[in-house]
């Protein structure tokens, strides 16, 4: 935060009180059934301002990446399941996706909005438009988030602005990656990377957050920063990529940095080669916060990062049906080939965080890269969020933007990839 006296001391209670000194966080009891608890039962109009105002953003970034936390259990592949995400009710969820014969999920990063909840709340409030749908089998299951909750840093007093208040109506689970600013520390700070990440999305158990605010919202219990989650249809393969502004950083790359290990390459590659032995038919999707690839003005590629996964996917002999994304604030989609695979990499880094992202060139799409990779679709002027629909036979991933409003339900742009012919179309 500001050098103000003041204000450090207002961080400093708010450390104390929510996270219990350097021993880790230990929430409050949540609800007596033990279940998960999601939106709020009644509907309540927009904020117009932020409780905690954002105070941090003059002050400097950490000097390299930091070491990742160990993910509970210690499996070389940690897993979460949506049955288990929804606690009780989750076997016949599950269930009722399976009977329907499709499953559907939002998922969009940067929601964080360091100057007030206006355009964050201009994309939650379409997410939840999305509920209000004729067929229950076109209903979102969850929303994956692609990193960036909360900004500037990744600190506990954000969030009830930033995050629980902004989803207070969105009345299905809320689950993800982290990113780069959900890592971050200034060098005073006493509190470890993630703190506030882990106690929000990382718990044992589905518990009132300290960070809430009285919402009703529980903690997410993903095992780590890294898992997979395996839902009915998808499973989504997600990465850590660490808290530079660029590149993103999943391995210690051959020494270059030293505070990390093979872990996530370990887990990359373990989960990819599961996917082969069970011959599994559904959709694959490898996630991280920091894109491959990006044409946005702020942000450039991650060569070295896409080449660890790139190493994994040839060892398990298995690849991606798409690779989403955030980081650059706005919407863009490529097509990559590999070994005569279509696969689709999406940037929705435009989920709220104010300014958007311009490209650094205009052009006309699809723009032709190079011989394995096509520019197919962008927009940096509108804020908005990717719903996905899986079924046995494909996947299509559409964007929807927050200005097309909450009653309008054709994408801007869409692609279909199928499954067993890896094409996208």
């Amino acid at each position: 935060m500001n050098a103000g006296s003041e204000s450090e001391a207002k961080r400093r209670k708010h450390k104390k009180g929510h996270h219990g000194g350097s021993k880790g966080p230990k929430p409050p009891t949540g609800p007596a059934s033990g279940d998960p608890v999601f939106g709020q039962p009644t509907l309540s109009p927009d904020p117009t301002s932020f409780k905690n105002p954002v105070t941090d953003a003059n002050e400097p970034d950490v000097a390299g990446v930091q070491a990742v936390p160990q993910p509970a259990g210690g499996a070389a592949e940690p897993v979460l399941t949506l049955a288990q995400v929804y606690g009780s009710k989750g076997a016949a969820i599950t269930q009722a996706i399976v009977k329907a014969g499709q499953i559907v999920f939002h998922s969009v990063g940067d929601t964080g909005s360091a100057t007030g909840p206006q355009t964050q709340s201009l994309v939650a409030d379409k997410m939840v438009s999305d509920f209000t749908e004729a067929s229950q089998a076109d209903v979102p299951s969850f929303f994956y988030h692609l990193g960036d909750v909360v900004y500037y840093f990744g600190e506990g007093t954000y969030y009830y602005d930033q995050f629980f208040e902004p989803y207070r109506m969105y009345p299905a689970p809320i689950l993800g990656i982290a990113g780069n600013h959900d890592g971050i520390v200034y060098p005073k700070d006493p509190e470890p990377t993630l703190d506030a990440y882990l106690t929000n999305f990382c718990a044992a158990t589905a518990v009132a957050s300290p960070d809430a605010g009285g919402l009703v919202r529980t903690t997410m219990i993903q095992p780590g920063v890294y898992y997979t989650f395996d839902a009915p249809f998808v499973r989504i393969l997600g990465l850590y990529s660490n808290v530079l502004e660029d590149p993103g950083v999943i391995s210690d790359q051959d020494g270059l940095y030293p505070t990390l290990d093979q872990r996530q390459i370990t887990f990359l590659t373990t989960a990819l080669g599961r996917i082969k032995s069970e011959a599994y038919a559904g959709a694959v999707i490898i996630a991280m916060h920091h894109p491959p690839y990006t044409g946005g003005i702020e942000h450039g590629g991650s060569p070295l990062m896409l080449q660890d996964i790139d190493n994994a996917c040839t060892a398990a002999g298995v690849w991606p049906h798409a690779v989403f994304s955030g980081h650059s604030h706005n919407y863009q989609r490529y097509t990559r080939t590999v070994n005569g695979f279509q696969i689709p990499y999406m940037v929705a880094g435009c989920g709220g965080h104010s300014p958007l992202s311009q490209m650094r060139t205009t052009v006309r799409t699809p723009y032709v890269i190079d011989s394995t990779l096509t520019l197919e679709s962008y927009d940096d002027t509108d804020y908005g969020y990717l719903r996905v629909i899986v079924n046995a036979q494909t996947m299509t991933i559409e964007f929807h933007p927050e200005s097309d409003g909450g009653t309008t339900k054709t994408p801007n742009d869409k692609v279909t990839i199928n499954l067993a012919a890896r094409t996208a179309s």
